[in-house]
């Protein structure tokens, strides 16, 4: 065996060479050790004297040698556990779309002994995050996703898990100043923003605008909520905006109560609100009343490729959907986390979503299966 660390220039230029697979022989000959000790240095295992793992790390570097999944993952011999922790969901809802891909990368990721477990809860329920919470726990796990709808919470779990050495991913909206591994979504401020824009396009200069929320057993908003709020309302107060904004809470699941709700604003002191807009994905409970009482007087704008959101946008009853590729965001979160559990490789911190506007002329062409 040559002395350690003595390559050639041909040799080094295998990094250069993008169609060579470079293999645990080549990183042993271009070290000038032993391809076992290269084995023990890539899985760490055995012992490894200080000058051939340095010399063996200096060449991985400059290869830029990428491990093999699937091969780090079966010699490690053991299954690797992540959970999900996300809000329940019914059939058409956004939350079902993230965890089609999250059963996307659970598809993908099988052969590499990467299981998935869903713990879910109520979105609309913070006592029903906590619960869940208590139960994630009491498990053996090695990295959790996490849909951060409740701010708080999610920052008191991601402390323990900080504590536990847990990695933890991100999805829906990022909460920053957290340790966590990734976050995979938009920049929910830019899309709060944004949708201020496009309603401010739509309606005569200082109308009134209506801004309904759907009601929580937790008086306050998603993380997500506030923050697409909060864009909003920054664009008006750029624009010198005069008119009078009414906020309203509305039920998911109770139209008899939002009519009595929305009759009431509309009927006294709403007369003049000619713009609307529902910060999250169902937009559909603000237009069923839109369409069946005031028509298209009112220029709404949501977010979310809901089946009954795009029927309300061929429609005219909402001008804008916002859409954000919730799939991408549960694919890409759990690939994120078995690609760091296995290799030890992380990827960028903050990885943003594309702000998709859609409007009933172009929603034929747009393709939200981008797996």
């Amino acid at each position: 065996m040559h002395s350690l660390c003595v390559r050639t220039h041909s040799e080094c230029k295998l990094k250069m060479d993008n169609k060579k697979k470079i293999r645990i022989s080549d990183i042993a000959r271009l070290a000038g050790v032993s391809v076992g000790t290269v084995d023990r240095i890539l899985h760490n295992r055995g012992r490894v004297s200080k000058e051939k793992r340095a010399c063996v790390e200096r060449v991985l570097k400059e290869v830029n040698y990428k491990p093999n999944l699937m091969a780090r993952s079966l010699a490690m011999k053991k299954t690797i556990n992540i959970i999900a922790l996300i809000p329940s969901f019914k059939t058409g809802e956004y939350w079902e779309d993230i965890n089609r891909g999250i059963s996307c990368a659970e598809t993908e990721l099988d052969l590499y002994n990467v299981r998935i477990e869903r713990i879910l809860f109520n979105q609309y329920d913070e006592l029903s995050f906590n619960k869940a919470v208590d139960t994630l726990l009491k498990k053996e796990f090695q990295g959790i996703l996490i849909g951060t709808l409740f701010g708080e919470p999610v920052v008191r779990l991601s402390l323990e898990l900080d504590n536990r050495k847990i990695p933890y991913v991100y999805v829906d909206s990022n909460i920053i100043g957290q340790n966590c591994l990734a976050y995979f979504g938009t920049n929910s401020y830019d899309g709060g923003y944004i949708a201020a824009k496009l309603l401010m396009e739509k309606i005569p200069e200082n109308s009134d605008i209506l801004i309904s929320r759907i009601m929580r057993e937790c008086k306050n908003c998603s993380t997500q909520i506030c923050n697409r709020e909060k864009g909003f309302i920054d664009y008006l107060t750029k624009c010198d905006y005069q008119g009078q904004i009414y906020y309203c809470d509305l039920s998911i699941d109770d139209p008899l109560y939002n009519t009595q709700v929305l009759d009431e604003i509309f009927n006294s002191t709403g007369k003049y609100i000619k713009g609307a807009v529902l910060f999250n994905s169902v937009c559909y409970v603000l237009a069923d009343y839109l369409s069946r009482h005031r028509e298209k007087q009112i220029k709404l704008v949501g977010y979310d490729l809901l089946a009954r959101n795009i029927e309300h946008l061929l429609e005219g009853n909402i001008v804008n959907l916002i859409a954000q590729r919730p799939e991408m965001q549960g694919y890409n979160g759990i690939k994120a986390l078995a690609k760091y559990l296995v290799t030890g490789e992380c990827v960028p911190k903050v990885n943003y979503m594309p702000i998709d506007i859609l409007i009933s002329e172009n929603i034929q062409y747009y393709n939200n299966q981008s797996i």
